[in-house]
């Protein structure tokens, strides 16, 4: 079979869609974790928490597909990436699907008794299953750009020689508040445009200003990690990127600072930070001078910089051994074969408008701001 786009062309599409999944998540459910962590501190009593919870409970399963879709293509097209991800952090994983199963027990369980003790419980679960996955999320990817400690045999077999508690150094922390601030943003900003005009949302813009300005000085000192720690990795040797899946194969070595070096060699890519800074300075603008669009734009903005930053900055590389440089796992030598790929990114291309389109018009119809007196009226409100 002749396929017409070449395997090089290939891998780096579905590396940029990789991103465009996470991206999408970022930017759908996490205004609903932002929203969930800010819950117990936005909303003081049962009435304003229902209103609260409402904003998020009409989209927050759809928005959640975007994470299926995110695991499913990294299987499905990096399933090196895949094995040793999933099987190295599992602890992590583990603590990600343990919050985010709280949060639709939380939302049908919550208001089945009267009960303060009851529901202030699933209001804390509800905050538990929108912070604990912002943050392993941001503190997984810090333990990708510092690298994982793993490594590959000959027969492919991958040995993880780190520990759970090993995850968390200073950097990764700094990734993973980073990654609570800037959902923590994304819900304040949300709540400005679902909330009633009220408390609720006053206190969610004060909130949001706080996590705006937050995400600005963690970003910077994440930069400063990147320039001037002992970050970085390059590819040592000639690479072939039409070349077979081998991981074993990989000549990488470790190398402080050059995760800026694609940034030195195509200046274009400085957009990335700069819409990271400039994103959350909008959001933060937006939510103090109370211009909704702005505030939802900018933390939208904010999260597309800070991912793209990552992404930009690592390639050609995905996971980075910090054992074994060797054993990292690039777009060139963890890709699955080329037939695999132009296959699924026809089903691709059939799928992913549809997914939009309807998104799309789920958030139309659904549109409108949730208020306190709409939970008396409306039997369907959770």
């Amino acid at each position: 079979m002749a396929i017409p786009i070449d395997y090089p062309t290939l891998r780096v599409i579905w590396w940029a869609l990789m991103g465009v999944l996470l991206i999408g998540f970022a930017l759908t459910d996490g205004f609903d974790l932002g929203t969930a962590a800010l819950l117990p501190f936005v909303a003081r009593n049962d009435a304003e928490r229902r209103m609260v919870i409402n904003t998020i409970g009409p989209t927050w399963e759809g928005n959640q597909v975007w994470f299926i879709l995110g695991g499913g293509a990294i299987f499905a097209a990096w399933p090196f990436v895949y094995a040793v991800s999933f099987s190295g952090f599992y602890l992590a994983m583990f603590a990600v699907l343990a919050s985010l199963i709280l949060r639709p027990v939380g939302f049908k369980y919550r208001s089945k008794r009267p009960s303060k003790a009851w529901r202030a419980a699933w209001d804390w679960a509800l905050f538990v299953g929108g912070f604990t996955p912002a943050l392993v999320f941001g503190v997984a990817v810090g333990n990708v750009l510092q690298g994982a400690p793993f490594r590959l045999d000959s027969d492919l077999r991958s040995t993880y020689e780190g520990t759970f508690f090993g995850l968390f150094t200073p950097f990764t922390l700094v990734c993973g508040l980073l990654s609570v601030a800037m959902l923590v943003a994304h819900g304040a900003a949300w709540l400005t445009i679902k909330a009633e005009k009220g408390l609720v949302r006053d206190r969610a813009r004060g909130l949001g200003q706080i996590a705006a300005l937050v995400v600005i000085a963690l970003f910077g000192v994440g930069g400063l990690f990147v320039a001037f720690g002992p970050l970085g990795y390059a590819l040592v040797g000639a690479v072939d990127p039409a070349g077979p899946s081998n991981p074993v194969r990989s000549l990488a070595r470790p190398e402080p600072g050059a995760w800026l070096a694609n940034f030195h060699a195509h200046p274009w890519m400085w957009a990335a930070p700069a819409l990271g800074f400039g994103g959350a300075a909008l959001a933060f603008v937006g939510i103090r001078a109370g211009r909704e669009a702005a505030a939802f734009g900018g933390s939208s903005l904010a999260a597309l910089g800070v991912i793209s930053t990552v992404g930009l900055a690592m390639f050609p590389f995905i996971l980075p051994s910090s054992v074994d440089a060797h054993s990292s796992l690039t777009v060139w030598n963890a890709s699955s074969s080329h037939l695999t790929l132009f296959v699924m990114l026809l089903v691709t291309a059939v799928f992913l408008p549809i997914v939009l389109v309807y998104t799309a018009w789920v958030f139309r119809v659904l549109w409108g701001r949730s208020t306190v007196a709409a939970l008396t009226s409306n039997p369907d409100l959770y």
